[in-house]
């Protein structure tokens, strides 16, 4: 039986183009931020501000390739890549939730070592430092909050710096404890605070870009739904062998095989653009039919 292709022509994904200014203006920031906490942190002797450091870092790489892998998923595909390089959103936003673990594993580390070797930290440094990254971190989260939903690349970011944001203040307060009472280790506890709170803010983010990089059903999607709304269209019987999975962080793409009369076969064009009309509306981008006539039985398995 013929497969029909019934991949719309409006581009219905959302457009995140004005995105890339607050990406650029991301980097440059706290690019310009981790100099500094390191400067300060070598000078203050302050492990928070230097772990706090090395996780802006860490920030500054993901929004960096949050950034190409936006500008590869405009490329056009070609013959070994026929759907261009959509997929790289995943991979990136999977690589950042990755990189935010391995960057809690050397924070814990770091701050059990200061635990044993203690070190004088210079509490005052530490809070205005930190004050600082209150007014960066919270400023960058700022450009991404009206489209955190939209994508995951965007969320992961947003993610990053209002984590940050509260991060610092957490390293703001154990500057202040530090100075007024010398108690050293305090910088090491908040470094496991700020560890914690960083790897349940990623947790999510790692659970989400997993399951699309395994092909899973966007955990937004409702195949019940789905089926119920397609099964609404005029002329079709019944759906089933549907899959539905992610080409980006912004497009979703199912196929399924669409039962109908045999009296409604000259019909199909018809009911393959209302459907695809109502997939618009459910955020599925691009789909794929084959179409059975009611009086057949269907030879695929998992039907």
């Amino acid at each position: 039986m013929a497969h029909d292709h019934s991949h719309h022509h409006h581009d219905h994904a959302p457009k995140l183009d004005h995105l890339n200014a607050a990406f650029i203006w991301g980097i440059v920031l706290n690019s310009a931020f981790v100099v500094i906490e390191v400067i300060y942190g070598l000078i203050s002797g302050s492990l928070s501000l230097l772990t706090d450091a090395g996780h802006n870092l860490s920030d500054v790489a993901s929004l960096a390739l949050a950034l190409l892998a936006f500008k590869l998923a405009k490329a056009k595909s070609n013959k070994d890549y026929t759907y261009g390089y959509k997929r790289s959103t995943i991979i990136v936003s999977f690589f950042n939730a990755m990189i935010l673990i391995v960057a809690v594993g050397f924070i814990v580390y770091e701050a059990v070592m200061r635990f044993i070797h203690p070190e004088p930290v210079a509490g005052a440094t530490v809070a205005w430092v930190a004050f600082a990254g209150i007014a960066v971190n919270g400023f960058t989260a700022w450009l991404f909050i009206k489209d955190k939903d939209t994508d995951l690349n965007v969320k992961g970011a947003y993610l990053h710096m209002a984590v940050d944001a509260i991060v610092s203040l957490g390293v703001v307060v154990s500057g202040i404890i530090i100075y007024f009472t010398h108690l050293t280790w305090v910088d090491s506890a908040v470094s496991i605070i700020i560890g914690i709170v960083i790897l349940t803010g990623t947790w999510n983010l790692l659970k989400d870009s997993l399951r699309l990089e395994m092909d899973g059903v966007p955990k937004e999607m409702d195949l019940k739904k789905i089926k119920a709304e397609l099964i609404k269209a005029e002329g079709v019987v019944d759906i089933h062998h549907m899959h539905v999975w992610a080409l980006s962080t912004t497009e979703n793409a199912l196929t399924a095989h669409l039962v109908v009369s045999p009296d409604n076969i000259q019909k199909f064009d018809a009911i393959k653009h209302d459907l695809r009309h109502r997939l618009e509306h459910l955020s599925i981008n691009h789909s794929t039919f084959e179409p059975e006539f009611s009086n057949e039985k269907c030879g695929q398995p998992d039907c």
